[in-house]
């Protein structure tokens, strides 16, 4: 992990335009000047798409190309907010609004994300989280502070689940058959980790198969790994989720997610699932905003709630895990990186973190874009199942920007 920067005291002498100085050696509040968004593009090795072109999935010789994009943000006090934006959001949004953000104060996040909450509710707020993200990073490097300080965290390091690719049809390739789901889940109990989710097949694959696998992983490891199953909404009937539902009941799964394809947004749906299934459910992964998660707490269609800071911010994802916590739910949160390792810290009422995608013979799905040794492979627990929590100043993880410029493909 980074080191901790020394806290500058008010008498401390400027030190250059990247100089992290504390609030109290009076500077004024930072004024954003610039923003700046990098597309870049990555390849996959030994992967491929599955039947419909969506998940990823292991394929000997296979290449695969993935894409991200990484923003900065720049104020007049010379800090500047950094962030990856992972996940399945379009950066065009932020050019959108991009003009509103200058000259405003990179310290009042609560009214920037209010203003682009509503401004960006026709393209459902994409682009809203990662200058969010950004602009908490500004203030962790302004007080000289890891983001988890910030938010009052405490709880390191943080228990890790292995969360696997999609099941693919390569012949003995290891998450082919439901047996090698539960190969793979001994592999990763061996390694340390204490809880392990699979992600099953696409609708390409008997129901039969599906709900095997999970049979298969209770036997071989329950009892002593916590289990879960995300079908990713590839489940085509409110039966066939029915049916995998009863086998993680047998197998005493800890929850279930996004089952079947209404795309994990009726919450009429899933309320009927829960009274035919006993295993918690997980919902609210593709919802956005606080307002539509809460309603599907109330509408008891969910019993753990999911939160995506990459979707909604950190602003968002913590009025979501507090509002949740007010009503007695558990928030779990969705993928991973340094932003998701410093807001579990701070959040009471959560339980494992996320590190995926992984497979038997593809150890991690994301690239070399961190300095400083930041891992988020199959290999990246500790001895006991944990991750840890950088502890540098705002994210506390540095983004190799070389990596970003050698792989940019323009935006």
């Amino acid at each position: 992990m980074p080191a901790r920067a020394t806290r500058r005291t008010a008498s401390a002498p400027a030190g250059g335009s990247a100089a992290v100085v504390a609030r109290g050696a009076g500077m004024k509040p930072p004024k954003i000047t610039g923003i700046q968004v990098d597309e870049f593009s990555y390849t996959l090795n030994n992967m491929a798409t599955d039947y419909n072109g969506f998940n990823l999935v292991y394929e000997p010789g296979g290449k695969a190309t993935a894409s991200s994009y990484a923003i900065r943000i720049t104020t007049d006090a010379g800090i500047t907010g950094e962030c990856i934006g992972w996940g399945n959001v379009e950066p065009a949004p932020i050019r959108m609004f991009a003009h509103y953000l200058m000259g405003k104060n990179a310290l009042e996040r609560e009214r920037i994300y209010s203003d682009m909450k509503r401004a960006l509710r026709q393209v459902a707020r994409m682009g809203l989280a990662p200058v969010d993200i950004a602009l908490w990073d500004i203030a962790g490097k302004y007080y000289n502070a890891p983001l988890y300080e910030l938010l009052g965290g405490h709880k390191k390091p943080l228990r890790a689940y292995a969360s696997t690719y999609h099941g693919d049809h390569v012949k003995g390739s290891g998450l082919d058959t439901p047996e090698g789901f539960a190969d793979f889940a001994e592999e990763c109990y061996a390694l340390g980790y204490r809880a392990y989710k699979l992600h099953l097949w696409g609708a390409d694959t008997p129901i039969q198969q599906q709900a095997e696998a999970v049979r298969a992983a209770g036997r071989r490891v329950g009892g002593k790994m916590t289990l879960m199953v995300d079908p990713a909404c590839e489940l085509m009937t409110f039966g066939d989720a029915i049916q995998v539902g009863w086998a993680c009941d047998e197998a005493r799964f800890f929850w279930w997610e996004d089952p079947f394809r209404d795309g994990g947004i009726s919450q009429f749906g899933h309320r009927k699932l829960r009274q035919l299934v006993k295993t918690p459910l997980l919902q609210t992964e593709h919802v956005r905003s606080l307002e539509p998660h809460v309603d599907f707490i109330l509408a008891d269609a969910t019993d753990f709630v999911r939160g995506d800071v990459y979707y909604d911010g950190v602003t968002g994802v913590l009025k979501l895990a507090h509002a949740a916590e007010g009503l007695g739910v558990d928030i779990e949160f969705h993928g991973g990186g340094p932003v998701v390792r410093h807001m579990m810290s701070a959040i009471r009422n959560t339980n494992f973190y996320e590190l995926g995608l992984v497979h038997p013979k593809v150890r991690g799905l994301m690239p070399s874009v961190y300095k400083g040794g930041y891992r988020e492979d199959l290999e990246a627990i500790d001895k006991n199942g944990c991750v840890h929590v950088p502890d540098g100043p705002g994210l506390g993880a540095e983004i190799d920007w070389d990596f970003v410029k050698k792989h940019r493909t323009g935006g």
